[in-house]
């Protein structure tokens, strides 16, 4: 028997992902509020810079460890670029991690294209 776990709230998520991205010392870390943009994919972008394509892997699979761990074994999320690791997105629903090298980061400029989107701070 499968014990069902109440899904975590946003708010709880960000917490999470915030916490595994300074533990796994990303870079650069940005959290943007899409919900007054009106971007119907998700609430919340949060943008990343990795030095290599190992960090990065390994700051995305620490993340959905964690997320499994509070959430369950069951829960499942989409995940692109992770074989390159150059760009890695993480959707979440509610939220998509963006975790880019250095260089990847520059030059799509994912900050400048939400540019109306709310920049939230974070500790």
């Amino acid at each position: 028997m499968t014990l069902l776990r109440p899904p975590l709230s946003t708010p709880e998520r960000l917490q999470i992902i915030l916490s595994v991205l300074a533990d796994k010392k990303a870079d650069k870390v940005t959290l943007l509020d899409l919900r007054q943009v009106s971007y119907l994919l998700c609430d919340y972008f949060v943008i990343a810079t990795a030095e290599s394509d190992r960090q990065s892997q390994a700051i995305v699979d620490s993340i959905v460890e964690k997320l499994k761990q509070v959430e369950g074994s069951g829960t499942s999320y989409r995940i692109e670029g992770y074989e390159v690791g150059r760009w890695i997105l993480l959707d979440l629903g509610d939220v998509v991690v963006h975790m880019l090298l250095p260089e990847v980061r520059e030059y799509y400029k994912l900050e400048e294209l939400w540019g109306d989107a709310i920049v939230v701070s974070h500790a």
